[in-house]
């Protein structure tokens, strides 16, 4: 087996041991398609084997990772019908049951991205998309029954965490896939398909459950609204994608390493600190996108008249916020993989700040509607417009940093490797193969921590120890603002000028992260 080298300091000689002990491959564990001579970085081997390869497990990553996606937000849309069908749980618990999934779903990222190289990519993706029917089953069952306690809601929602934990095992698996010069883009493809699962779920579960229409094109139920359909219509593209997953996708048997070599990444300082940057990208963006519908659906609407109200129906917009999150991700691997990711991430950062303000802005203007008086709600109405804006910048320039954060961990690596090792020798190869099986790692770790934002924002929303939730909701944007600002100086200081991070790290100054 492959030995991974710690990187700097001791690449040389671990790249030795990594040359002298080529990876064998385990006979014990070959229960379907694996690929054994995988060079993503040979130019010949990838034109003529790799990017078709690639490509097929790529779309078949980003479509079980989608449904992952889907049923890890299925929680931030079907809590705001909850009270329609039936339940009385306050706008705290409801903000609550949206953060829960978001906790379970940082906590699991971590073994599913240590699963990938243990039980192979294919392999562990049709069983994490199998998992998916667990949370999807049991949500049809509880909404069907209004007696259905507070508390097995909670339980309930923390199982929705297994379609996060699908995230950090499919950007795994797809980083082993491709070559440095194309790993941006790809992720950010993957990445992309996946969150656009959120937005997907919030546009259209509100349609199948009857709940809304489409703007006029498709128009709701009459029947009133039945939250177990949409747990169905996803249960079973939970079975397509495992199916899939099982047929047409591969494993790698390249793709080999221990959890005691993956798990040297928490040592190294570029981690923690591309946690704390991915807290504030990605985290930003599965947050806003679990309260967007909570936070419309409380400033800007009153449930009288029934049934659509007055104000602002949150149906219609919630899906926006994570839609263009979504669709700017690829876009901002694809920034970095030519203008170099910290300097993306750094503008992401700059426009977090000014975004962020302009909501908070928006909130200060807002009339307090404590007693859901349909004559505020319709006087908030004027402010929506600059409300919704602002707060799309804040998803695009999420999105954004989200595809530029992931460029830079491989990136990091490799540069690592470039200046500990010689070019063209069998060191440096080896010693570039072993960075990518530990930046897979990184992304694993970095990807749970940074999840962790998703559970923190709604739960700021909610603040118990706030009286007024309207003070709450600001207060929580002002903290936000003053985080993107600390994440901005990261940036430039460890990653645009290139500043080491200790005596044990190297100084990146001159390489394009």
């Amino acid at each position: 087996m492959t030995t991974s080298p710690t990187l700097p300091g001791r690449a040389a000689t671990a790249a030795s041991a990594a040359t002298a002990a080529p990876a064998v491959p385990d006979p014990a564990r070959r229960t379907g398609r694996w690929i054994d001579d995988w060079r993503p970085e040979d130019p010949e081997f990838w034109e003529r084997t790799g990017r078709q390869v690639a490509r097929r497990n790529l779309a078949w990553s980003i479509f079980a990772e989608h449904l992952g996606f889907s049923a890890w937000l299925i929680w931030s849309v079907s809590s705001a019908f909850l009270l329609a069908q039936g339940f009385d749980f306050s706008a705290q618990q409801l903000f609550v049951l949206v953060a829960v999934p978001n906790l379970v779903g940082s906590l699991l990222r971590l073994p599913y991205t240590l699963a990938v190289p243990r039980f192979g990519g294919r392999n562990w993706t049709a069983v994490s998309a199998a998992l998916l029917l667990v949370p999807t089953l049991l949500f049809a069952v509880a909404v069907q029954n209004p007696d259905t306690p507070f508390w097995v809601f909670c339980v309930i929602a923390a199982t929705a965490g297994f379609g996060g934990g699908n995230f950090a095992s499919s950007m795994a698996n797809i980083n082993f896939f491709y070559p440095s010069a194309k790993k941006g883009a790809a992720l950010g493809l993957n990445a992309a398909g996946g969150n656009l699962g959120v937005s997907l779920i919030q546009l259209l579960l509100p349609v199948i459950v009857g709940g809304a229409g489409i703007f006029g094109l498709v128009r709701a139920s009459e029947g009133g609204v039945h939250l177990e359909r949409a747990a169905y219509v996803y249960a079973g593209l939970a079975v397509v994608a495992t199916f899939a997953a099982w047929r047409w996708m591969d494993n790698l048997g390249t793709a080999v390493s221990r959890p005691r070599e993956q798990l040297r990444v928490v040592r190294r300082p570029h981690t923690w600190v591309m946690s704390l940057l991915y807290v504030g990208t990605f985290g930003s963006f599965i947050g806003y996108s679990a309260a967007m519908p909570l936070l419309i659906k409380l400033n800007f609407w009153v449930p009288d008249p029934a049934p659509l109200g007055t104000g602002i129906y949150f149906a219609y917009y919630a899906f926006l916020g994570a839609g263009v999150g979504s669709l700017t991700r690829p876009f901002g691997g694809w920034l970095a993989d030519r203008l170099g990711g910290a300097r993306v991430t750094l503008a992401a950062f700059a426009g977090l700040i000014v975004a962020t303000l302009a909501v908070l802005i928006t909130l200060v203007q807002l009339t307090p509607n404590p007693g859901q008086d349909p004559t505020i709600a319709t006087e908030n109405q004027a402010v929506f417009p600059w409300f919704l804006g602002a707060f799309l910048v804040v998803f695009a320039c999420a999105g954004i940093g989200n595809g530029s954060t992931y460029k830079m961990i491989p990136s990091i690596w490799r540069a690592e490797v470039e200046r500990t090792t010689t070019a063209g020798t069998p060191e440096r190869e080896a010693a570039l193969v072993a960075a990518t099986k530990e930046s897979s790692a990184g992304l694993g770790v970095i990807g749970a921590v940074g999840a962790i934002g998703g559970f923190l924002i709604p739960l700021a929303f909610a603040a118990p120890w706030v009286a007024d939730p309207r003070n709450a909701t600001q207060g929580a944007f002002v903290v936000f603002t003053a985080f993107y600002a600390i994440c901005a100086v990261v940036t430039w200081t460890f990653y645009v000028r290139g500043r080491a991070l200790g005596a044990s790290t190297p100084s990146l100054a001159g390489k394009r992260i």
